[in-house]
């Protein structure tokens, strides 16, 4: 009878056994779809991801470039107001270029007989001025003068000659020179020393210093002068003129201006 119930109880083992294989077997068939779903998640989850992670990445460079875009505008903004401005000014020297040479053309026309007229002037100017270095004063008025009708002398260049001209006797009323002349003296040629003091004074006095005299430029003529009262000073003042002495005041007969 024990034997028996031993047999019944490992049978019933068994039997149980048996049975939990079976429910063991049917769990883990039932699991593994949720499983593949999980695992289906997990990727599609790692692809949304990397789907996620590549549009940020490409909405930064987007970003980025944007913002090199919109500072390139900016410059260029700041360039084209620029190029602007300098264009409007350009415009304006234009059209200030066009007048010159509208005024140019008139101002060509009347050069040539301003010049012409300057020439005129001077050369009355030197014939009523003080009578010294008039062989070279009027030489440089005449070679001015032909110079008008060349074709190569540019009526800018016959005014500039013109203006140096003037210029030239401009510095003769300023300065202090002796030089030897021929003048005549009653009728006769004598050789003597000539001292210019500006064109206040123009006096003479013989190689040997017998005679002094002065140009009188209302008479036009040369008028002689006390030796006792101005032969030493024009002496002294002739050695002035040359540098052999230092300067000093002297007696010179000089014309009183006249009032008005």
């Amino acid at each position: 009878m024990t034997m028996n119930r031993f047999k019944s109880v490992l049978l019933a083992a068994c039997v149980a056994s048996g049975a939990l294989g079976v429910a063991a077997s049917a769990s883990a068939e039932s699991l593994e779809p949720i499983l593949e779903v999980g695992k289906q998640r997990t990727a599609d989850a790692k692809a949304s991801q990397a789907k996620i992670d590549r549009l940020a990445d490409e909405t930064r460079d987007l970003l980025s470039d944007y913002k090199t875009v919109m500072k390139q505008i900016d410059g260029l903004k700041v360039y084209n107001a620029r190029l602007e401005r300098q264009i409007a000014n350009q415009n304006r020297r234009i059209t200030d270029i066009d007048s010159s040479v509208a005024e140019a053309a008139v101002i060509q026309r009347q050069i040539p007989p301003l010049v012409a007229r300057m020439l005129d002037g001077l050369e009355q100017f030197v014939a009523l001025d003080y009578p010294f270095e008039l062989d070279r004063r009027e030489g440089n008025i005449e070679a001015v003068r032909s110079n008008l009708d060349r074709s190569d002398v540019t009526s800018a260049e016959a005014f500039r000659q013109v203006l140096e001209l003037y210029s030239i006797e401009l510095q003769y009323g300023r300065g202090i020179e002796s030089y030897a002349e021929t003048i005549e003296l009653n009728g006769v040629e004598r050789e003597v020393n000539i001292l210019r003091i500006g064109r206040i004074a123009l006096i003479y006095q013989s190689t040997d210093g017998a005679e002094t005299g002065a140009w009188n430029n209302e008479t036009r003529s040369w008028e002689p002068l006390s030796a006792g009262d101005y032969a030493r000073a024009v002496r002294t003042g002739i050695r002035i003129a040359n540098k052999q002495a230092t300067i000093e005041l002297l007696n010179m007969p000089i014309a009183a201006p006249e009032a008005n």
